[in-house]
């Protein structure tokens, strides 16, 4: 019986990650920056809790405390969680102050089969910024199976409010990688694919996004040095 997910990547599909997580680092490098604001920053973390998305649910819920590490000496962050399954099923939780609280809460929730509903996420990401500014919108999934005319749009409006989308896309769905792309694109934010052997690289960039929410370029570039690794590639090409 083979077992694909211990396959050793090959040089070139090596390449081609090295490739995407360089544009991913480069829109990032675009995205508008934060305007500035007293307190905490504030970040949506949106999250398909449909079934397909499963098997990777407790790989979801051990990389989150980052954000929160990340942004400790700028004066910490919130963050809401918001996340969708079954039928016409999708959730806010109230703003988060730590970890353990966000943690908490993903642990109680199970996966079950139904569509996406990524347009509730955007409209819920813009009533949220207009009512108090949301640094960023971080969203993690695997399909799109909804008009993309219509998050189109919707991608368009939080760009234009200052809220960049950074889209983490798990596995190789054609039609869901072109939507996240635009919605990408037209919120000023990024777009990311991964899989099961990206859990660190995972982790990093949403410190690294969590970071920028909270403080900005010049914030993110100090997290860089302390950091290494993709963190510290980003902020390379943030100075140059």
């Amino acid at each position: 019986m083979k077992d694909d997910n211990k396959r050793l990547p090959t040089e070139s599909k090596s390449a081609e990650v090295s490739a995407e997580v360089d544009a991913f680092l480069r829109d990032l490098q675009r995205a508008p920056p934060p305007r500035p604001s007293a307190g905490r920053g504030r970040l949506i973390f949106a999250l398909d809790a449909t079934a397909s998305r499963e098997p990777s649910w407790d790989r979801a819920c051990r990389i989150q405390g980052e954000m929160f590490e990340a942004t400790a000496a700028l004066g910490g962050l919130d963050v809401k969680l918001i996340y969708y399954r079954g039928f016409n099923e999708c959730r806010a939780s109230r703003w988060m102050t730590n970890a353990a609280e966000l943690h908490r809460v993903m642990r109680s929730v199970f996966c079950v089969g139904g569509e996406t509903q990524i347009e509730r996420v955007l409209a819920h990401t813009l009533s949220e910024t207009k009512k108090q500014r949301v640094g960023a919108l971080v969203f993690v999934g695997d399909a799109m199976e909804e008009e993309v005319d219509r998050l189109c749009q919707l991608a368009g409006e939080l760009g234009l409010n200052g809220v960049p989308v950074f889209l983490f896309h798990e596995g190789g769905n054609p039609i869901a990688a072109a939507a996240f792309r635009q919605i990408a694109k037209l919120s000023r934010g990024a777009y990311l694919r991964f899989d099961s052997g990206s859990g660190d690289r995972l982790r990093d960039l949403l410190g690294a996004v969590a970071v920028y929410a909270a403080g900005g370029y010049r914030a993110l570039a100090a997290y860089g040095e302390r950091k290494g690794g993709e963190v510290l590639r980003l902020t390379t090409q943030l100075r140059s």
